[in-house]
């Protein structure tokens, strides 16, 4: 044990998963996978039997990418308390619903359940810490480790404490969803939505401006991002994708070249107000785009083309160096 009472990051044996819905179920299987025992809390009916669905549909394409060595099912307990679920936990993973009251209660919870010095990382996709953290004793070992869906093959996790958070929590988590395989986006302080959200709300804001309004289908928008901008960002973002479009001059000239079209009112960044006509021709695109795949056969063909992505990333990551 630290000085702080808790384990070395490399030292963690077991993680104690709270909430196993898609992401708490994908935290299970990411740190099965990575070869920690985990131990799973969920008050939800069936939970246990939706857990192992997920495992089910999702450990083909982890054995594919690469089980790390003692990983295995097995080491999987799922308990129905809470207390016995935290109660020898090197890490604590919470995923439980975005609903604030109940998550200020459920991490008060774990605070007075876990030993003294654990760090508990929180999924949250639009909470603060500073309002989360509200009612815990000890607030300067929680927080936030925002991933992304599914956790167990996207390897971004935003990190992020609250005013309460020691700095050490944060240098701690980082470390440790390093070895886990994550790569860690550490905000200096709390940014409202974090940054991957930010960005794809706007996305999602304009899609359905346009879907709105007639001016593209739900088909349309799928296309114009998988065969296009999609392609180029899954090797680079957007700053950089633009850094080449502006050729020899670089970012200098693609601002000064093109800096006055951000002028032009193409873009609503406001919500819309989402109307039951606009709902229902969202869910109708989006079932049609479906094509009438379940939603198994959806996960497992995103999952098997990620693991493809994801082993082209390394293979390119070898040739830099």
């Amino acid at each position: 044990m630290s000085s702080e009472g808790r384990p070395a990051p490399d030292a963690v044996r077991t993680v104690a998963v709270i909430g196993t819905g898609v992401i708490g179920g994908g935290w299970v299987a990411h740190f099965l996978r990575t070869g920690y025992d985990v131990v799973a809390w969920d008050p939800g009916h069936d939970a246990a039997q939706r857990l192992s669905g997920l495992l089910d549909t999702a450990w083909p394409a982890l054995e594919r990418l690469g089980l790390h060595e003692g990983a295995s099912r097995d080491r999987l307990r799922f308990t129905d308390d809470l207390e016995n679920a935290v109660a020898e936990a090197d890490f604590v993973q919470e995923s439980s619903p975005e609903v604030l009251p109940a998550k200020v209660a459920l991490l008060a919870a774990i605070d007075a359940g876990t030993r003294p010095g654990v760090v508990v990382g929180s999924s949250t996709s639009g909470f603060s810490m500073s309002d989360m953290a509200v009612g815990c004793a000890t607030p300067g070992r929680f927080v936030v480790g925002h991933p992304f869906n599914p956790p167990y093959l996207i390897p971004l996790v935003e990190v992020v404490g609250g005013p309460g958070t020691d700095p050490g929590t944060l240098v701690w988590a980082e470390d440790f969803y390093t070895l886990t395989g994550k790569v860690c986006l550490t905000l200096d302080h709390e940014v409202p939505g974090f940054v991957g959200n930010r960005l794809q709300e706007a996305l999602w804001r304009e899609a359905l401006h346009m879907i709105d309004s007639g001016q593209a289908t739900v088909q349309q928008i799928e296309d114009s991002i998988v065969y296009g901008p999609g392609l180029r960002w899954a090797l680079m973002g957007p700053i950089l994708t633009f850094h080449l479009a502006g050729g020899p001059g670089g970012m200098a000239h693609m601002l000064d070249h093109f800096g006055p079209a951000l002028l032009e009112p193409w873009t609503r960044l406001d919500s819309p107000s989402l109307t039951p006509e606009l709902r229902d021709r969202v869910v109708s695109g989006a079932e049609k785009a479906a094509a009438g795949r379940t939603m198994p056969e959806l996960q497992q063909r995103r999952d098997a083309f990620l693991v493809d992505l994801l082993l082209l990333r390394e293979e390119h990551r070898a040739l830099d160096g």
